[in-house]
């Protein structure tokens, strides 16, 4: 197996991509610490799932842009566990129940967009990092978006700048970690079939969907598996990187 008696955090992964993630993770062997903070159930539930396949996780409700709760998921990782691995930082929200002009956006739901997406990774990867340094080295993934390169549309900006930040933030801690023997690299996925996609408007989809090539969403577990590479020794040599899940996008 792949990720043989590695300990892995998957924050959001109470459905969708971190789902798909820890369901394959688990399966490559991984110990799985499941984390969500408003879908509470979900989080339960993709727990169950790995353990009914045979597999082992916890989960821990946590809201990654609070520092003393992120303290507290990674506490009770090393004391469960003993050691952190893997990170994959999936959390991410759209920040809206539609699409916003810049005119009309609170400035309240910029905070929040950019408190989890971004922050929450800054935050993450600030506690988890010195357990990764006394172990020798580790892996972190960061879930991105193809809207980081190229805004899906007008009336996301705070949604396509924050992702746009999580790869430039991927690239400076590569650097930055590299001398720890700690691997840092982002997947940038097209619109993929998860909750996240009823945010968008039919119109918004079917023009996202023009532009792929391969004429379709992502599914979560093409980009699961993108992320299994990344995590695995297969890519030992990859930092800094990025992966484009994007049925050829913007080629």
């Amino acid at each position: 197996m792949r990720l043989a008696n590695k300990v892995a955090i998957i924050t959001g992964a109470s459905s969708g991509i971190g789902r798909s993630t820890a369901y394959l993770f688990a399966e490559e062997g991984a110990k799985i610490v499941v984390v969500a903070n408003i879908n509470v159930a979900g989080g339960e539930e993709t727990v169950a799932a790995i353990k009914a396949n045979g597999g082992e996780a916890i989960f821990i409700q946590t809201d990654v842009s609070i520092a003393s709760e992120v303290a507290n998921l990674v506490k009770v990782t090393k004391d469960k566990y003993g050691k952190i691995d893997i990170l994959l930082n999936n959390a991410g929200i759209f920040g809206s129940t539609k699409e916003i002009f810049i005119e009309n956006m609170d400035e309240s739901l910029w905070d929040q967009v950019y408190a989890v997406n971004v922050k929450g990774i800054f935050l993450t990867t600030k506690y988890v990092v010195p357990e990764m340094k006394k172990a020798g080295g580790g892996v972190i993934v960061n879930i991105a978006s193809m809207a980081g390169i190229r805004p899906v549309g007008p009336r996301s900006a705070a949604y396509v700048s924050s992702k746009g930040a999580v790869i430039t933030l991927t690239k400076a801690l590569a650097i930055e970690l590299a001398p720890d023997n700690i691997r840092v690299n982002c997947i940038n996925p097209t619109l993929t079939e998860t909750p996240m996609v009823e945010l968008f408007s039919e119109e918004a989809r079917k023009a996202i969907i023009s532009t792929i090539p391969l004429g379709r969403m992502a599914k979560p577990e093409e980009v699961a598996y993108a992320a299994l590479y990344l995590a695995s020794d297969e890519s030992s040599m990859l930092t800094g990187t990025s992966i484009n899940v994007n049925g050829g996008q913007i080629i």
